[in-house]
């Protein structure tokens, strides 16, 4: 079996960082307080940027869509990093070759 062929390495915006360097600076940031206040209380947050985000897509508020967006991710690399989860690597382990069902991309699976 032939090896698979290398992927030339992606160029980063300048600033650009991983997801896996992200959530450590979050971790870094804000981790000990985040522990004291607990898995389910930092779901409860992420869950209160989610209502949030909704509302700036309803309004169709790009600024605001993006503040959301930011809040949004930092409470889900929060509650992954409390649970243990190292994000980049569990949404490469579903998603790296495409649509988990039929292993597409673009997805092919039916409407």
């Amino acid at each position: 079996m032939a090896a698979p062929k290398a992927r030339p390495p992606r160029r980063r915006a300048r600033g650009a960082v991983t997801i896996a360097e992200f959530q450590d600076l979050i971790r870094r940031t804000y981790h000990a307080r985040d522990l004291r206040r607990g898995l389910d209380r930092n779901y409860l947050w992420f869950t209160e940027e989610v209502g949030e985000l909704a509302e700036a897509v309803r309004k169709r508020d790009r600024a605001e869509i993006a503040a959301e967006v930011a809040d949004v991710l930092a409470w889900l690399v929060t509650i992954s990093s409390i649970a243990g989860v190292d994000v980049e690597e569990a949404a490469l382990a579903k998603y790296g070759r495409g649509c988990p069902r039929c292993r597409s991309i673009p997805c092919a699976c039916p409407p």
